[in-house]
């Protein structure tokens, strides 16, 4: 059994609607809905008709904001490399976590 050292605090961080998150993400409104309509960001209408955000997907659209610039790879091909770069980490993580339980020495 296991005890937390500290209790954590629930909050509730929300959503936030369009024009906030096109304000933290720094992208143009119609931007962000040709990214949701792409499925490159989660959102989701909200009781006033209006897409809502998780805040996570801010950082969503800072990784894909660095891959359009750093690869210069349209918003259309950037569901297929993000997709990639999520597996790729899955499967590290998988071989991680593989190597750790079977005490096996890495191939690099």
């Amino acid at each position: 059994m296991t005890y937390p050292l500290v209790r954590l605090a629930q909050v509730d961080v929300g959503h936030l609607d369009l024009e906030s998150f096109s304000r933290a993400t720094g992208l143009h409104p119609e931007l962000v809905r040709r990214l949701v309509a792409l499925g490159l960001i989660d959102a989701w209408t909200g009781f006033s008709g209006g897409l809502c955000f998780p805040p996570a997907q801010v950082a969503a659209v800072g990784r894909l904001q660095r891959l359009h610039a750093g690869l210069a790879v349209n918003y259309a091909s950037l569901g297929l490399v993000t997709d990639l770069l999520d597996r790729i980490a899955e499967l590290e993580a998988a071989l991680r976590t593989n190597t750790r339980w079977t005490g096996d020495r890495s191939w690099t």
